[in-house]
């Protein structure tokens, strides 16, 4: 097998991080751009994320929250940090590289630090330390060997136990392609994923999947939706 990025004909190989921000700074700040035309997903999506957080340990019980600090990558609006993350999680730093999406979350009760960087940017601050790391419809934006080496990046900063174990949890929430291979878009520069292909990155970047499940609830015209909860390997 070919390492990551090296057969030009891959999708992936296709991406251009600058054709795709172009197209998302063309794009409405609100969520009706943020989803495509779809806003009323919005609803069962912040709900089914909510019900597989509660499954690994980190929702919110009796009004106490089960997440110190977490890190939304990809944030856009902030529609995720502002309507799940917040609610489980004392501070949520964001990862988005196009900052009239973010301008709404300066200073919001909440929101910690803001980096206008794409994700194959970002590095992690000194010392930073996450219960939670939330990665939903952005991780298309990436080339395979990109992505490997944002997760590795990201499992270097989650938090770890007193019994030494990785406490820390990585969420990739995306799209799947419902053919037999990747797929890529031409509209927004992007690789539509299979399973398979998110399972092999997984594996190259020292992850394990601890729980994994279908969003159920969206309109069947839309690509089914997969979340993983993913710890590096060695916990």
């Amino acid at each position: 097998m070919a390492p990551f990025g090296t057969k030009s004909n891959a999708p992936d190989s296709l991406i251009s991080a600058d054709d795709g921000r172009k197209y998302w700074s063309g794009i409405d700040p609100d969520v009706n751009g943020m989803l495509g035309g779809f806003p009323a997903v919005s609803r069962v999506d912040l709900r089914g994320s909510r019900s597989f957080l509660a499954k690994v340990g980190l929702g919110r019980s009796k009004g106490v929250k089960a997440v110190k600090r977490a890190l939304e990558g990809g944030a856009g609006i902030g529609r995720i940090t502002q309507g799940l993350l917040l609610d489980v999680a004392e501070t949520v730093d964001v990862v988005e590289p196009i900052a009239k999406f973010t301008a709404a979350l300066e200073g919001r009760p909440g929101v910690g630090q803001i980096h206008n960087v794409g994700l194959e940017e970002w590095q992690p601050e000194d010392g930073a330390q996450y219960d939670l790391v939330w990665n939903q419809w952005c991780l298309g934006h990436l080339t395979d060997r990109q992505l490997e080496e944002y997760l590795r990046r990201c499992s270097t900063v989650l938090s770890v136990g007193e019994d030494g174990k990785t406490k820390g949890v990585i969420v990739v929430k995306e799209n799947l392609s419902t053919s037999e291979q990747d797929l890529f878009d031409e509209e927004d520069s992007s690789v539509l994923r299979q399973d398979e292909t998110f399972k092999r990155i997984f594996e190259a970047a020292g992850l394990r999947i601890i729980k994994s499940e279908i969003q159920h609830g969206f309109p069947p015209e839309l690509y089914p939706v997969r979340m993983y909860a993913l710890k590096p390997k060695e916990t």
